[in-house]
């Protein structure tokens, strides 16, 4: 199928005229609204999805699902958004993108069953996948590399503060009557229309006019491969074993996908994923190191969050808050860097210290246990949260700064689609471990306590309710997941290292002063 791009449609400005500081900084301020409410549909239902089954009666499968199935449809999508913002309006992208989000959230907070809500996460994912991938898209169409530092770490803080914010907001939401948990999905709407609005009347970007094929078999095949291989980690080791026959054939059927996959890309007129971008060396090794980062960015807001509810016995909203080192770690170490990468050009060493202040703070966490002092769990998140908000952003950039203004969607859509497909894959690789740690410690501490496994309904394969414990469960519980969660953070560690040897071998290219190339 052939389309026509259409004319950009934002305020009187000519094709080459670049925005202004205060028109940026307009513009700006749409695009991080947009991408705050879609980041935080991933992570603001972390801490309120126990209430949530409940009303709905839904059961473990059910709380996996909720969370997978936003993460899926954001994964997949992510890569279309990408190539289609090379071929259309990338305003009108994103105000699409918004209103799937809206419609979505809209209709996750009506449901009346599990099987509603899941069906639509899956619809709000795509419109997060949308908004995540644009805004850093747009972003890149407005200003040249060497400025894009210091707005680029504008979108770390806020993806901090959404990522680790996320559970303190759906935290307080569960724990003010008067709202309930309904409202974890409507609250980011008025934000959402504020963003489409403000984003109408401030962002001008040009819009090269030419017809274009839409490679919809591409996008189907590796949206197919994508699904397939998540779904297989996501259930593996719950629903059935590692080694089975449905291992075999969702690793098999995956891996068929991709070969298929790379064929289709490699005849396509207009690929959704350009293999040529691949020849870059940053765009391969950005891409690697993109996923080892996603384990540890996702991994570490999910498992606090469970740590300090289930290991520390706190409130959904006092968890929220006691992350807040990670979050003020991850949001001015975001700023400051990209303040002077912009002002010196110099980036590389940023990725360097990064990945190795995350491998180093990973590690320290693994030794976390449920009588850890606050004030060391609080140096260790925030080494974590530097070593995040010094890299995420970073990546991108070096990409956008390599590939050629008509590839910029795509790559950059390609260094968050790996990231995010990274990050699902280890939280459930990660999570299944946890269950298998916690399990085997709580039986040894229940052994050694001489009570009987499973008396009081603890146990390490479901969620237990800390105040429905016996009192002399309880402290075998909370050594179990503090242990547990440790171990987790413990495994991570190392894809840390593995993407801080990544970046060091990432050529530093100077970054370029205009759009063009």
């Amino acid at each position: 199928m052939t389309v026509s791009s259409p004319v950009s449609t934002g305020a009187a400005t000519t094709d080459d005229t670049p925005m202004t500081h205060r028109q940026v900084l307009e513009a700006l301020s749409g695009l991080l609204l947009g991408l705050f409410v879609a980041v935080l549909s991933s992570t603001v239902v972390s801490n309120a999805l126990p209430r949530i089954l409940t009303d709905l009666h839904g059961g473990e499968s059910a709380y996996t699902w909720v969370i997978t199935a936003a993460l899926l449809s954001l994964t997949a999508s992510t890569p279309i958004w990408g190539k289609l913002s090379d071929l259309v309006s990338k305003k009108l992208l994103v105000q699409i993108a918004l209103v799937i989000y809206i419609v979505s959230s809209a209709l996750a907070g009506l449901s009346q069953n599990t099987a509603e809500l899941i069906g639509c996460r899956v619809l709000q994912g795509v419109g997060a996948g949308g908004v995540t991938a644009l805004a850093q898209i747009c972003l890149a169409a407005m200003v040249p590399p060497r400025e894009r530092g210091r707005y680029s770490g504008y979108f770390g803080a806020v993806f901090a503060l959404a990522t680790i914010g996320g559970p303190l907001i759906g935290g307080v939401i569960v724990d003010t009557d008067w709202l309930g948990w309904r409202w974890c999905f409507y609250v980011g709407i008025p934000f959402s229309l504020i963003a489409i609005l403000v984003l109408q009347r401030t962002l001008r970007l040009p819009v090269v006019k030419r017809k274009a094929k839409i490679d919809y078999l591409g996008a189907t095949v590796i949206t197919g491969a994508v699904s397939l291989m998540m779904i297989w980690i996501t259930l593996a080791g719950k629903n059935y074993a590692w080694v089975s026959w449905q291992t075999l054939v969702m690793v098999g059927g995956g891996v068929l996908l991709g070969a298929l996959a790379l064929l289709v890309e490699s005849r396509a007129a207009e690929p959704i994923i350009p293999l040529a971008l691949f020849r870059h060396r940053t765009v391969t090794l950005a891409a690697a190191a993109s996923v080892l980062v996603g384990v540890g960015m996702y991994g570490a807001t999910t498992f606090l969050s469970q740590y300090f509810q289930l290991a520390r016995e706190k409130s959904p909203t006092m968890a929220g808050l006691m992350t807040l080192p990670m979050i003020l770690g991850l949001a001015v170490s975001s700023t400051v860097a990209g303040r002077l990468i912009t002002r010196y050009g110099r980036w590389k060493g940023f990725l360097v210290a990064g990945t190795f202040l995350l491998a180093v703070g990973f590690g320290l966490l693994g030794t976390v246990r449920d009588d850890t002092g606050y004030g060391w769990l609080s140096l260790y998140m925030a080494l974590a949260g530097i070593g995040l908000g010094l890299t995420m952003q970073n990546l991108v950039l070096a990409v956008q700064n390599t590939v050629p203004r008509s590839e910029l969607g795509a790559a950059s859509s390609v260094v968050t689609f790996f990231r995010t497909m990274g990050g699902a894959m280890g939280v459930s690789a990660l999570g299944a471990l946890m269950t298998n740690r916690v399990g085997r410690y709580l039986t040894e501490n229940m052994t050694a306590a001489g009570i009987p496994a499973g008396q009081g309904g603890a146990g390490g394969s479901e969620i237990p309710d800390l105040h429905t414990l016996p009192a002399p469960v309880v402290p075998l519980v909370t050594d179990a997941f503090g242990h547990g969660v440790g171990v987790v953070f413990l495994v991570a560690a190392p894809f840390a290292l593995l993407a801080f040897l990544v970046v060091l071998f990432i050529r530093e290219v100077p970054l370029r002063t205009g759009n063009g190339g």
